[in-house]
């Protein structure tokens, strides 16, 4: 990158996404906070690589935590052209409530 001062900083864009909310006390009391933060994330589909990048954890944790929310009921996924979005089930949302 060229600077007129022959000097310059450069930062990587961040992500386009809010700071992630935190989790309900009694859901991450019940889940973990990591998991609890994760479900909580996933009002609207995100994509593993979202969920990583949202909540500053890496790629294969990220993957790791949805697989076990997946696995519990709690997110479905659903493939968009290449990229696998997760998204809370009826019972996920219901969790997310109970805070």
């Amino acid at each position: 990158m060229d600077c007129p001062a022959g000097r310059g900083l450069w930062y990587p864009p961040r992500a386009l996404f809010a700071a992630a909310p935190p989790p309900p006390e009694p859901l991450a009391a019940l889940l973990g906070a990591t998991r609890a933060a994760v479900l909580t994330l996933l009002a609207t589909p995100l994509s593993t690589g979202d969920v990583a990048e949202c909540l500053g954890l890496a790629p294969a944790t990220a993957s790791h935590h949805l697989t076990a929310l997946r696995d519990a009921g709690l997110i479905v996924a659903a493939r968009s052209g290449r990229r696998l979005n997760y998204r809370r089930t009826e019972l996920g949302d219901r969790l997310t409530d109970l805070g």
